[in-house]
Formats: C-alpha cells, structure tokens, sequence
C-alpha cells in the first residue's frame, strides 16, 4: 500500500515516514498542502493518505476539500494528523471529507490500527470498483432483441431492418451473446433421422 504523508514539520514527517517504512508502507512525502494535492493528482495516486491540518500553501482541510470534490479521488482514504484536539476541529476535518482523525502527539499502535482500517477499506473499494468495471463490460456485450420479428411461416428464416433475410441461428448470433450448439430433437429424430438411416441401410442392402 503506497500511503502519502502531508507534514511540514521535518522532525514529524521523518518519524512517520521511518514508522510506516518499519510496517511494510511505501511513503510518499509532501511537505506542504500544495505539493499533497499536486501528489494526489498523479496518474497513479496514493489510495491512502495522513495530512497534517496546519500547512503552508494549502492546509490540510483545503486539501481533503479538493479530494471530495474530484470525482477520480472519491475512493481516497483521508486520516487528518493534527494538534487540533477540540471536538470542534474534529466535527469540522469529517465534515469536510476526512475518514478518520488522528491528535499529535499520536500513539504508534493506534496510528497503527487506524491506517489497517484505511487499508482494509481501500482494498474493499478497490475489488468493489474491479467488479463493477467487470459488470460494465459483461453488460456491454450483451445484446437483446425486441419488438416484432418478421419469421417465414415455411423456411423460417427471419427478415432484418435491411429486407434481407437470415437463417434464425444467425440472426440470433448476430443480435444476441447467445451461441448455438446443434443437436436433433426426439420428434425430428423419429420423423427424419430415423427413416433416413432405414434408407440408407436398404441402399447398402
């Protein structure tokens, strides 16, 4: 899991990165509010990301506003790491979009926990977005047929939107995701079949 950390203290942005190093994390480091969004907007962004609240350039909250705004981002797993300990403050960070909010100074276990629940639930997302797309393209394929559909009463061919007509096999093939596995059913194997088979056999008597 590649996780962003937003922090303009030097002495707390390298403590997280080493901390989240030791878990098994690729950090990505930002040391302002500018430089997390300009992060977030990458092709590949990161899915999961801790922003401090006071930032220069752009704070930590402007930064989960931008995040909510952008449809492409609205999977983003925000925690805001942040002095602010008021109840207020915290009102305000889930308010304005952030998944989970984190006081300095912040104990390593907790931080801990509270990054597995961000990462669980990105992983979730990520599979829910894989099946949806799944989905989309299975409905793509389908085709289905509708209305009124001219049939010849003796050959049973059917005529298309163009007058032309096709055998029913591959008008349906053309018109559906349906494919056609030829057999012979008992009546026409009694009526036809059969009596073929007795030809032959008289033939090669």
């Amino acid at each position: 899991m590649n996780i962003l950390i937003a922090e303009d203290d030097p002495v707390t942005r390298q403590m997280l990165g080493g901390i989240l190093a030791r878990w098994g994390y690729e950090v990505l480091v930002a040391i302002d509010g500018a430089q997390a969004w300009d992060a977030l907007q990458a092709d590949q962004p990161p899915r999961l990301a801790l922003l401090d609240w006071d930032m220069p350039q752009m704070s930590g909250i402007d930064v989960v506003k931008n995040v909510r705004s952008s449809a492409r981002l609205q999977a983003s797993y925000v925690i805001m790491l942040t002095a602010h300990t008021d109840r207020q403050s915290m009102i305000e960070a889930l308010d304005a979009g952030a998944n989970d909010f984190i006081t300095k100074p912040f104990n390593p276990a907790e931080l801990r926990a509270r990054i597995g629940v961000g990462c669980r639930v990105v992983e979730l997302q990520t599979a829910l977005e894989r099946r949806v797309a799944e989905l989309e393209e299975a409905a793509a394929q389908i085709k289905t047929l509708e209305g009124i559909l001219p049939i010849c009463a003796y050959c049973k061919r059917i005529r298309d939107d163009q007058k032309y007509w096709h055998q029913v096999e591959r008008y349906v093939q053309t018109h559906t995701a349906a494919q056609f596995s030829h057999s012979v059913c008992p009546e026409c194997y009694e009526n036809i079949v059969q009596p073929q088979i007795a030809e032959i056999k008289k033939q090669k008597a």
